[in-house]
């Protein structure tokens, strides 16, 4: 079996645009949060301190924030690596890792890169790629260990019902299996009522990853987490020795503050999106060249992109667009989705604003 030793679309995402673009709409969560907006001081902070397992003030303030017990959270940095932690803590070489399709690339090399068989189960686009617990079951084998999703789906901000959520519980715990849901978008859903993580609909299955870079700005303090049952958090938290220490704590000090102010951290976000999705929709609507990718929450679309008329490919027609038109979105090809692309609108507004109107341009002069 062939392990995948690196993510193509990180490096794609880090090394494709030399320059970067002026209209730049492949990022997937909400602009950086300024620091000269959050309310600190040197005296709030300091270069090291008590963090081993757990900086005490930083574990309080995350079980706050997610209403788990402080004893089933461990912090990482970022997503990505809680979301490493967790399959690495789960699965052995051989076994199966059942993950969705579509699907973000990282999360499908890092369960190949553990010497786990990947399987896939499909999300198809009609009705707007939701999860069928059947196609997952169809899809699970004896040696299904883990099972890997999204909510929302990243790439399509698809949002998972709790009664579904609830149903893949009960087909995995038949299939003596956990499900892994990385719900790092969950916080953009303004939903009525609110979902709940899926971590307290059912903890003795579901392990959930998370942080703050997505749905707030504030990627730059990598305060990401896992949420787990106690004694399954506790194996993780020791394998995490093997790749860091500790942490950086200035970071650890300025996730307390962004925490306590969450509140106003969270409307600037909510405010920004709720714009730019009335923008994006309407564009989507506009453009007889799109199809989907209208969804009420998210920080992405990810509208199929017919081409067929033109007879050049959606990579080709990405490529065109940042080298002619200052322009980047990402080729659907990153996520299994080849006629999709996925347009981040977490911008300022002003960016989407122009980069929609060059999206229409370059469109508009295929037809030609």
């Amino acid at each position: 079996m062939t392990r995948a030793m690196h993510s193509p679309y990180m490096h794609w995402a880090k090394t494709r645009f030399r320059t970067a673009p002026r209209f730049g709409l492949t990022n997937s969560g909400v602009y950086n949060f300024p620091i000269s907006e959050l309310k600190v001081s040197l005296d709030d902070l300091e270069l090291s301190g008590p963090s081993y397992y757990g900086f005490p003030t930083l574990q309080t303030a995350l079980a706050a924030h997610t209403g788990a017990p402080p004893e089933c959270i461990v912090a990482a940095t970022g997503t990505s690596m809680a979301n490493y932690l967790a399959m690495a803590a789960v699965l052995s070489p051989g076994d199966d890792c059942l993950i969705e399709s579509p699907a973000y690339d990282p999360m499908v090399c890092a369960a190949s890169h553990l010497g786990a068989r990947v399987l896939r189960f499909a999300r198809p686009p009609e009705n707007g790629f939701p999860l069928d617990v059947e196609e997952v079951r169809r899809n699970v084998t004896r040696q299904t260990r883990l099972i890997v999703i999204t909510n929302l789906h990243n790439p399509s901000s698809a949002l998972i019902s709790s009664e579904t959520l609830r149903a893949l519980a009960a087909l995995a715990r038949e299939a003596n299996a956990r499900v892994l849901v990385d719900e790092v978008y969950l916080a953009t859903a303004l939903a009525h009522p609110a979902p709940v993580t899926s971590f307290l609909l059912d903890s003795s299955t579901f392990i959930v990853t998370n942080s703050l870079t997505k749905a707030y700005g504030l990627s730059g303090l990598r305060c990401g987490w896992i949420l787990a049952d106690a004694d399954l958090a506790a194996r993780i938290w020791r394998l995490n020795d093997l790749f860091g220490v500790i942490p950086a704590h200035a970071a650890e000090r300025l996730s307390c503050l962004a925490l306590a102010q969450m509140p106003a951290i969270s409307a600037r976000a909510n405010q920004l999106l709720t714009a730019n999705r009335k923008l994006i929709h309407g564009f989507l609507q506009a453009r007889h060249e799109f199809s989907g990718g209208i969804t009420a929450f998210g920080t992405v679309a990810f509208p199929r992109l017919d081409l067929s008329s033109c007879g050049i490919s959606v990579d080709s027609f990405c490529d065109t667009l940042y080298s002619q038109y200052e322009t980047s979105i990402v080729p659907g090809s990153f996520f299994d989705a080849p006629d999709h692309v996925r347009i981040g609108y977490g911008c300022p507004t002003e960016m989407l604003i122009g980069g929609l109107d060059r999206i229409a341009t370059a469109l508009d002069s295929l037809a030609q």
